[in-house]
């Protein structure tokens, strides 16, 4: 392995360099005097369209300032669908319940690091399949740990912040259970268990983010705050109709689309 330096480095973070055929990887240790338990993200770039290590930052703020129109339009429509959902109140207690316990763990005993890690290395893992990318390398502890992949673009940097992985695998057993053994006399349980894996993802990446982050700094802080937050909305945005099945998948991302064109009409009436 040949060791290099981008720019002066301090007693924290260690940057190498591996050459390996056509493939530059990337590693970044974290050691645990940074953020503990929030890992070194190693990439293995590709000339993938999505690749935005190839991309300027400055090009990075434009875009995020373009997608703040469709950023506004999925946002208000997530506020209409909450509030179109609210008389869901069997799903709403058992979820607000879940959320409510989590935040006592959270804010009385010491938080979970390690299972956060991993399901930070997870979610990198599982977008870089759902890329077509491999994952070559995978490490997850309580003090840090880091993934090799061998695919690299925004999305993949960014999923941890913005996709609930420990609610997908809640939301993934209880259907293969209820398919299997018919586990819906435990959708209470369900619901609980959605919103206290949801506030976890919440609490834990709030946690993360008052500190610095590699994944954060590498993609532009503007741009990552537009992908995160619309990640978060999106999210949102279609697992609340799928849970409280209140409003239609349909007829949420019509109130998107129909309150992006109307930002977008105003905006093109004011130049």
């Amino acid at each position: 392995m040949n060791e290099n330096a981008f720019g002066p480095q301090n007693n924290r973070t260690g940057v190498a360099i591996q050459q390996v055929g056509n493939l530059r990887y990337v590693q970044r240790a974290l050691n645990r005097y940074q953020f503990p338990g929030l890992c070194g993200f190693c990439l293995a770039s590709d000339r993938s369209l999505l690749n935005s290590r190839r991309v300027r930052k400055w090009v990075k703020t434009l875009i995020a300032v373009l997608l703040l129109p469709l950023s506004i339009g999925a946002t208000r429509a997530l506020v209409r669908v909450l509030r179109d959902s609210g008389g869901a109140d069997a799903v709403w207690v058992a979820m607000l319940a879940g959320a409510a316990c989590w935040l006592v763990i959270f804010l009385l005993l010491p938080k979970p690091m390690r299972v956060y890690v991993f399901g930070h290395e997870l979610t990198h893992a599982l977008w870089t399949w759902l890329f077509g990318g491999r994952v070559k390398k995978f490490k997850a502890t309580s003090e840090g740990g880091h993934v090799v992949v061998s695919k690299n673009n925004f999305l993949i940097t960014l999923a941890p912040y913005f996709f609930p992985v420990y609610v997908a695998i809640v939301v993934l057993v209880f259907v293969v259970g209820q398919l299997i053994w018919g586990w819906a006399r435990y959708v209470v349980w369900f619901h609980l268990l959605v919103g206290a894996a949801y506030a976890f993802h919440v609490t834990l990446t709030c946690h993360a983010l008052r500190t610095r982050q590699s994944d954060i700094t590498q993609q532009g802080y503007v741009f990552s705050a537009v992908i995160i937050w619309l990640g978060n909305v999106t999210v949102l945005l279609l697992g609340v109709p799928l849970i409280t099945a209140r409003v239609s998948l349909l007829t949420a991302l019509g109130w998107c689309l129909q309150n992006t064109g109307e930002i977008l009409h105003r905006l093109g009436r004011l130049l």
